[in-house]
């Protein structure tokens, strides 16, 4: 028995190298459109430049798409990973889009075995794989999955088939190579706008304390003239009076140091 065997039956997933896949080599499943194949770059292309935020989500529909498959999504390896929560699906479309923010185990994991090896593999998920996880979903007979790099993060995108037990071919797998680097692009060009956020953001709160700094001075001023005028004279204020006359300056001296202390979990508030 195979180690690939292997892992079918003991996990229900089945993870084949495609460059070690004769068979798949062979496959001359679909006739390529090539107007909707420009059409579909056209969009994420647009969305590239006018909507970045939307990019992941535009790259899944196209691989439903242009590929025909049932399901597509692109998967994450988490900041804050654990071996429970390893990979996250940041983007789903078609017959898994309700998964979308799911997260995965470490292993049993498809997308580990991709990651690993550092290819596009041909992966099929049993009824096993499932019940392992707890969660009802489409059982996958047929899937490329291929990995990519954004510097230190890394994942997949996958599409699937869920009835048919060959359904995408050489074509299909040269559409994916192209969305998976544009997942890769994609996933670096929303790290940098946040980045950029976060830099704003925290200029905008050094600009406001600055300001909120000078503003404090003035009830603070008021606030030591009347204790001082009022050790100095030669009647001194009764207490209801004294603190009558604090009570103003007190009050704005409390609300910009509100203002002030909030600046930090402003700054670092995720966007």
């Amino acid at each position: 028995m195979s180690a690939l065997t292997s892992m079918a039956v003991d996990t229900g997933l089945e993870v084949v190298d495609l460059f070690e896949d004769a068979s798949f080599a062979r496959r001359l499943l679909h006739e390529r459109n090539v107007a909707m194949q420009m059409e579909g770059m056209s969009r994420l292309g647009h969305a590239f430049v006018e909507n970045p935020d939307t990019i992941l989500q535009e790259l899944v529909n196209a691989a439903v798409e242009l590929c025909g498959a049932d399901s597509s999504g692109i998967s994450i390896e988490r900041e804050n990973k654990n071996d429970a929560e390893f990979y996250e699906w940041v983007a789903t479309a078609g017959e898994y889009a309700g998964f979308l923010n799911a997260t995965l185990p470490r292993s049993p994991s498809a997308c580990g075995m991709c990651l690993e090896r550092g290819r596009p593999q041909l992966f099929r998920v049993t009824q096993r794989f499932f019940d392992l996880m707890g969660i009802e979903a489409p059982t996958v007979t047929d899937g490329l999955l291929l990995p990519w790099v954004s510097g230190e993060t890394r994942g997949t995108i996958w599409i699937m088939a869920h009835g048919r037990d060959e359904a995408f071919d050489g074509g299909d797998l040269r559409m994916m190579q192209m969305l998976a680097d544009f997942a890769a692009m994609g996933v670096r060009q929303q790290r940098q706008q946040k980045l950029l956020m976060e830099q704003a953001v925290h200029a905008a709160a050094a600009g406001m304390a600055n300001e909120l700094a000078h503003r404090i001075n003035n009830p603070l001023q008021s606030i030591t003239n009347i204790v001082y005028l009022a050790g100095a004279g030669k009647e001194p204020k009764d207490a209801k009076t004294l603190a009558e006359e604090l009570a103003e300056p007190i009050q704005r001296l409390s609300v910009l140091a509100a203002r002030l202390l909030s600046l930090p979990r402003a700054a670092n508030r995720p966007k």
